[in-house]
């Protein structure tokens, strides 16, 4: 399977849904995940469906709704998956609780677990996959943590997405999504180093020629490669970033 290369609309929040659909086909990207804190709110359906078909008619896919749903008490996925299901997503991203796994207690650790098994239940009757964000701050901030959250849930509608770790070399984040790699759906693509300054895919070459390669040897590769961050948030770049992307996604 091709992995697909696509854009997170949470790159440029300062644009419309518009602006972004046609920047993304102008840099010939083939899908795009939807962001549920500007441009398709949850409950929305209206918005989501206006979305989804600025997306259709531009020939691109809907990768995913990338939602902020962070398994807290009381949250409620519902709107969450009414969104999700306009918009033609078949894949959610959520959030793996808002304490980092080494701060977490075990009953914050079994609440959090017990709210994504229902999360990923209530998603599969309607045919969606829910993803993890691998992110500090949450039960999913490395490989262990996130393949416990994973094992314990232990149901079908639930993987994990990837993305380098803030700070870490290049062999460092390798060796992280080769421990998760089967359980990876989606991979959010920055180049950010030595910390959070946003610098050129091709800043980073080493670092993607090793994960295409490592995802294209999996058993089961992500879907989508997504680029989430460029440099200065500026849609001027966004045209050689994607060429960066393609080409990283050819080589294998």
């Amino acid at each position: 399977m091709t992995i697909r290369i696509g854009l997170c609309s949470v790159t440029f929040r300062a644009l419309s849904a518009a602006q972004i659909v046609s920047l993304a086909a102008q840099s010939s990207l083939e899908s795009i995940e939807w962001g549920g804190d500007v441009h398709v709110p949850p409950g929305d359906a209206v918005t989501a469906r206006h979305v989804a078909a600025l997306t259709a008619d531009a020939g691109l896919a809907v990768a995913s709704y990338g939602s902020y749903f962070r398994t807290g008490e009381g949250e409620d996925i519902a709107p969450v998956l009414d969104s999700a299901s306009e918009l033609g997503a078949q894949r959610i991203r959520v959030w793996a609780g808002s304490v980092d796994a080494a701060d977490a207690t075990e009953a914050e650790h079994a609440a959090t677990v017990d709210r994504l098994r229902a999360a990923a239940a209530a998603a599969s009757d309607r045919g969606i996959e829910l993803a993890l964000e691998y992110h500090g701050g949450t039960l999913a901030n490395a490989p262990a943590t996130t393949l416990r959250v994973l094992d314990e849930v232990d149901h079908q509608a639930l993987r994990t997405y990837w993305q380098p770790t803030v700070g870490a070399p290049d062999a460092v984040a390798i060796d992280e999504y080769r421990a998760i790699a089967d359980r990876v759906s989606a991979v959010h693509v920055f180049s950010w180093w030595p910390r959070t300054e946003r610098r050129p895919l091709a800043d980073r070459d080493l670092l993607w020629r090793e994960l295409f390669a490592a995802a294209s040897a999996s058993p089961r590769p992500p879907r989508d490669a997504l680029l989430e961050f460029v440099p200065d948030d500026d849609p001027a770049v966004l045209a050689r970033e994607a060429a960066a992307l393609r080409a990283y996604r050819d080589l294998v």
